[in-house]
């Protein structure tokens, strides 16, 4: 069985500390955060309040950027373990997300062009994640997994917080100015890169126990454990709405000015930021999956909220429940899932349960935005 090969935890004298290289991925994250999440912000304004897309087309838009990076990370994660280069894999990922800010200018009112520029930003997103996310994991202590990824998405949602408010003010200062988003945008990812470069240390010290190929990362799945946590985050995956679409609900149902779409996601991450640490400390006590699935129960209430209340009550209890969701599942499915897999196949094993999550994430978002456009909501 591959379990048997995954490094086992440190005794109970190990000090539980943040290794130095968590802190540097996670500023190169919140950098590259503020980059990524300025565009995320803006993008439900822009493509259709401002472009004029329909529904269907952003669901498509939104699956496009949120499934493409599926192609690459099983791909990228086995690079990474093939050739012991996990940072430069990631660096790829990043470099590649930043030229794609720049080419939102070109892309100009096309669906096309548009989709392409979102594709091949999210293929930097697919090369990236897995490979940080397993450097966090090679460079912690097991035990204290579930803290790492919560200070590393702590750091990361500080990115996230940042993001909208630049673009807010931005967009505030500079009505309509889209291209000058996109421009600081790119600057912000610059800098995240130029960090990663100089500050992460890479682990090239993992000695393979077995051939490092994509039959043994798809071997993974021979595992119970690990085959029943893909198809958890799978099946969950399906059930979970883009968060572009959750503030275009709200914004519908409580007929907020369209200039505040992009300050909605910073509810989101306020939350997040709050509860990233200490859920993630939280589940290595009590257990990290009785808080994965909390997290899901937080966003189930915040779909029963869009459904039903209205007023203040709906716009603070679904941005909270929402940043609740976050703070459960995201670092935390990566803690369950690190310890499972063998250090010679970390990147690929976490790649392999990401591209699950991420395609049955995409479906969701082009199903719902079809059902929108559909029944006209």
């Amino acid at each position: 069985m591959y379990i048997a090969t995954a490094r086992q935890a440190p005794a109970a004298g190990g000090t539980g500390r943040i290794a130095g290289n968590v802190l540097a991925l996670g500023a190169v994250s919140l950098l590259t955060d503020v980059s990524s999440e300025m565009v995320t912000a803006i993008l439900p304004l822009y493509l259709v309040l401002g472009l004029g897309f329909s529904p269907l087309q952003f669901g498509v838009l939104d699956g496009i950027y949120t499934g493409v990076t599926a192609l690459v990370r099983v791909v990228g994660g086995h690079a990474a373990d093939r050739w012991q280069r996990r940072k430069f894999v990631a660096g790829l990922g990043y470099g590649i997300s930043a030229l794609g800010k720049l080419g939102l200018l070109a892309a100009g009112t096309s669906a096309t062009a548009m989709g392409l520029v979102l594709a091949g930003d999210r293929t930097g997103k697919g090369l990236r994640t897995a490979p940080r996310d397993a450097l966090i994991t090679l460079s912690s202590e097991p035990s204290a997994l579930g803290r790492a990824f919560g200070v590393h998405r702590a750091m990361d949602t500080v990115g996230a917080f940042l993001g909208p408010l630049v673009a807010f003010c931005l967009l505030w200062t500079l009505p309509a100015r889209y291209d000058v988003v996109f421009v600081v945008s790119f600057c912000f990812a610059a800098v995240g890169l130029l960090v990663l470069v100089l500050f992460v240390r890479d682990h090239r010290d993992v000695l393979p126990r077995v051939a490092v190929s994509l039959k043994s990362a798809f071997g993974l799945l021979r595992s119970r454990p690990f085959r029943r946590v893909c198809l958890v985050a799978c099946g969950l995956g399906f059930l979970t709405l883009g968060d572009g679409f959750i503030y275009l609900l709200l914004q519908k149902k409580l007929d907020v000015d369209v200039a505040y779409i992009a300050l909605l996601p910073l509810g989101t991450a306020g939350v997040y930021l709050l509860a990233a640490v200490p859920l993630g400390s939280l589940a290595d006590r009590l257990g990290r999956w009785k808080i994965f699935l909390v997290g899901h129960l937080a966003l189930l209430g915040a779909y029963v909220l869009l459904a039903g209340v209205g007023g203040i009550s709906l716009l603070i209890g679904v941005l909270v429940l929402h940043g609740l969701f976050y703070a459960c599942t995201d670092g935390v499915l990566m803690a369950v899932a690190g310890p499972m897999i063998p250090d010679e196949l970390r990147t690929s094993g976490l790649a392999l349960l990401q591209t699950g999550q991420v395609l049955a994430r995409a479906t969701s978002s082009v199903l719902f935005g079809a059902l929108w456009t559909w029944f006209a909501w």
